[in-house]
């Protein structure tokens, strides 16, 4: 069958209906798109629409022959596919049509059917055997729109500071000594203190703004500068002079703080130790207070109790030192003690000792080290005492009667770090990304026997489904922190412990993100990812210590997985029998409405692009895994089974728990941002990308879901096939996406990345 054979009407539809059936696109909400589109096309005549709705028959598909035609058909038009053009296959299709007729204008259907299948260049540019004239990024969006819409609060303030970091100072550069690396880093720290971007979250009258927001956006741009000099920045100014902002009475602020923020102070934050890790409460460095002559004893009682890892060990003059505060012989939990650690002469003072930690896999700028006290003597004074304090009579005291809750009270204080910690990684994947996608839109790799030319990487769908995803996560987990932060700077004493059930899920969630991103774009840029001037080597090593930094990964799931579980108790407790029942009729309801085939097999677009099925399917797996977490503990407390035993044997089950909590936060928190997005292009580019986002998530849990019976193995197929071809639809878009991450391009220095 040639072009004679089909009517001026139908040859523009030829190309959409190869395409469709080689890719076999057509699913039964994808047909009703086609079919209306016929129906509405009034260039068609009704033996044409009748002869197209056949084409659309999946029981009774066209033959083989046929669509061989098809291609012969569009081969011998050597039309040129041009991928820059706003609507590619119509204007392709127009091309093909007008081979073999003189009167083919444009069809409005067919871009619509276009529009709403999603068909992208790159689904089919390989089916023709035709010139493809490639545009490797659309300038549909801009990148430039898109960063001032992610960071519009501090846009003034963050544009400033990345006109700051144009100096030589900050150049990035290869350095394998951690001496020079060391004195470098400690260089731009002193020049940040001095331009006062140290200070910022420190009130006004100690040479900051008060704006612990403004200072977590400085954090993380630091990130794109050298991981070094973020964790040091954090560490003098977040760490150590954050303890004694938030754990301090205002003579220490006083005494401290302008100092500190002008970096006139240098200062470290002594609280892991070698044998303890992440259980700070079991530390064993005492402090025990001589009423005598007023002073607090330090001592590390054992050769593993001493303080290790600590960022600023080898250049600070104090140490912001946690330990057991021992009073009129009780021990009264875990307190800070400001300890001077070195003279004028820097060197350590009587009964301190202090070691190098020596060359780590990254960070070897930051000078990290080992401390031990030998029975070291300090004023009373020292003790930072916003939560506890010693009176004149030498007696302890505090408002806070509890000693649990004071200590968690005083933890709670460094949940900005967790979020500045997750801002860092989140960071690091944001320039591996931008990196490897600038490479693939440059590296061409392989061709069939008929180009000459080989193709983009990004182009091959495989690329775009290892990478383009995590692009679209880097936005959703960029939006969450930035509210994170902005909650934590206006909690209140009502809410703190959510604040910190909800920063310990998301930090663990968004570092470990950020690691398995780091190393897709290491593999994504092949050997040239593993050289050092392409710099994803050094964001790899530099933030894989984040999954353990500021908290153990696995131990911040478990904490929100505890405070779920301590929500879901006592919203059961509050309510009595009546919320019981509550809960079993939304377990019951749940499972009509999920197990009923009407809403497990259902695939059409407009459903599976929804964010209510998205954040339905999330709070789902949450509500299940709480509820049969509690069931269990509840189940081996009743069998008398110790209730910390109980806890240990569903560990895994709280793990699960804990992610659960967090995906649905962040997704909770991203579509209410999206929804404040004003109307249009990127409105659309925002649901976009959270809509991949929320497949991605739910794919990679479609085990679980099929086991609840809450997805069918054909919708399980479906958001499968979603996926990549969101990720298809994101391609032209990919260099503006990265560019909206807001990375200066003076610091984008990778050789692969220009």
């Amino acid at each position: 069958m040639d072009a004679t054979n089909y009517s001026n009407g139908i040859l523009p539809y030829i190309p959409f209906f190869y395409v469709i059936w080689s890719d076999d696109l057509l699913s039964a909400s994808e047909i009703e798109v086609v079919k209306t589109a016929i129906k509405e096309d009034a260039s068609l005549t009704t033996d044409d629409k009748k002869h197209l709705n056949s084409w659309l028959d999946k029981s009774n598909p066209p033959k083989n022959s046929e669509i061989k035609q098809w291609q012969q058909l569009i081969t011998n038009s050597s039309a040129k596919l041009i991928e820059s053009e706003a609507h590619p296959l119509e204007s392709f299709s127009r091309k093909v049509a007008n081979f073999y007729c003189d009167s083919c204008d444009s069809n409005e259907q067919l871009k619509t059917i276009e529009l709403n299948l999603g068909i992208q260049p790159n689904h089919y540019n390989h089916l023709f055997n035709v010139e493809v004239i490639q545009q490797p990024s659309s300038n549909y969006y801009s990148g430039i729109e898109i960063d001032k819409l992610l960071n519009q609060k501090f846009e003034k303030e963050i544009n400033s500071f990345r006109n700051f970091l144009k100096q030589d100072s900050f150049k990035w550069d290869i350095e394998t000594d951690k001496e020079r690396a060391r004195a470098r880093v400690l260089s731009q720290l002193k020049l940040l203190a001095s331009n006062g971007y140290g200070a910022l979250a420190y009130p006004k009258n100690y040479g900051g703004v008060g704006s612990i927001e403004n200072y977590a956006s400085i954090f993380e741009h630091l990130m794109f500068v050298d991981g070094s000099l973020a964790v040091k920045f954090g560490v003098q100014f977040g760490l150590f002079g954050g303890s004694i902002q938030s754990l301090g009475s205002k003579r220490h602020h006083d005494r401290y703080l302008k100092k500190t923020g002008e970096a006139n102070l240098l200062g470290c934050f002594a609280m892991t130790e070698t044998g303890h890790g992440s259980n700070v409460r079991g530390v064993k460095t005492t402090a025990t207070y001589i009423h005598k002559d007023k002073t607090l004893v330090l001592h590390t009682p054992g050769k593993n109790d001493n303080k290790e890892y600590i960022g600023n060990a080898l250049h600070s003059t104090m140490a912001s030192v946690f330990a057991q505060l021992i009073v009129n012989g009780k021990n009264r939990g875990v307190h800070a003690i400001l300890v001077p650690l070195r003279d004028k002469n820097h060197k350590a003072l009587e009964g301190i000792t202090i070691e190098d930690n020596g060359y780590k896999l990254g960070l070897n700028g930051v000078d990290n080290g080992k401390i031990w006290f030998n029975q070291v003597k300090v004023p009373v004074e020292n003790l930072l005492d916003k939560y506890g304090r010693i009176d004149s009579n030498g007696n302890y005291e505090s408002e806070i009667k509890n000693s649990n809750k004071r200590f968690f009270t005083m933890l709670g204080t460094l949940v900005g770090g967790r979020i500045c910690v997750a801002k860092g990684a989140l960071a690091g994947a944001k320039m591996s990304l931008a990196i490897a996608i600038k490479h693939a839109l440059k590296r061409r790799q392989f061709n069939d026997s008929l180009k000459v030319q080989e193709d983009l990487l990004l182009d091959y769908p495989s690329h775009q489904l290892r990478l383009i995803p995590k692009v679209a996560t880097s936005y959703v987990y960029h939006i969450v922190l930035q509210r994170a932060m902005e909650n934590y700077s206006q909690n209140t004493s009502d809410d703190k412990r959510r604040i910190e059930t909800q920063v310990a899920g998301l930090k663990a969630c968004i570092t470990w993100f950020a690691t398995e991103a780091i190393q897709e774009c290491r593999e994504a840029c092949g050997g040239k990812g593993y050289l050092l001037e392409n710099r994803i080597a050094d964001l790899k090593n530099d933030s894989d210590i984040f999954t353990t930094f500021e908290g153990d990964n696995t131990v911040l799931l478990q904490l929100a997985a505890k405070g779920v579980l301590s929500d879901f108790k006592s919203e059961l407790n509050a309510g009595g029998f009546v919320s019981v029942l509550k809960l079993l009729r939304t377990r019951f309801s749940d499972k009509l409405a999920t197990i009923n085939p009407a809403y497990s097999n259902k695939v059409d677009k407009t459903h599976l692009y929804n964010p209510k099925f998205h954040l339905h399917a999330l709070d789902y797996r949450l509500r299940r895994l709480t509820d049969t977490a509690a069931m269990r503990i509840r189940g081996y407390i009743k069998k008398g089974v110790p209730s910390y035993q109980a806890f240990l044997k569903v560990q895994t089950h709280l793990l699960e728990v804990g992610k659960a909590y967090s995906e649905v936060l962040a997704m909770k928190w991203y579509y209410e941002f999206a929804a404040t997005v004003p109307e249009g292009k990127y409105n659309d580019l925002i649901y976009q990308l959270g809509a991949l986002h929320g497949l991605a998530i739910i794919r990679k849990d479609a085990t679980w879901y099929l086991e609840q019976g809450y997805l069918s193995s054909t919708k399980s197929k479906a958001i499968r096939q979603r996926v990549e071809r969101l990720s298809t639809e994101l391609r032209p878009h990919a260099n503006s996406l990265v560019e909206g991450f807001g990375i200066p391009k003076h610091l984008l220095t990778a050789p692969i990345a220009n």
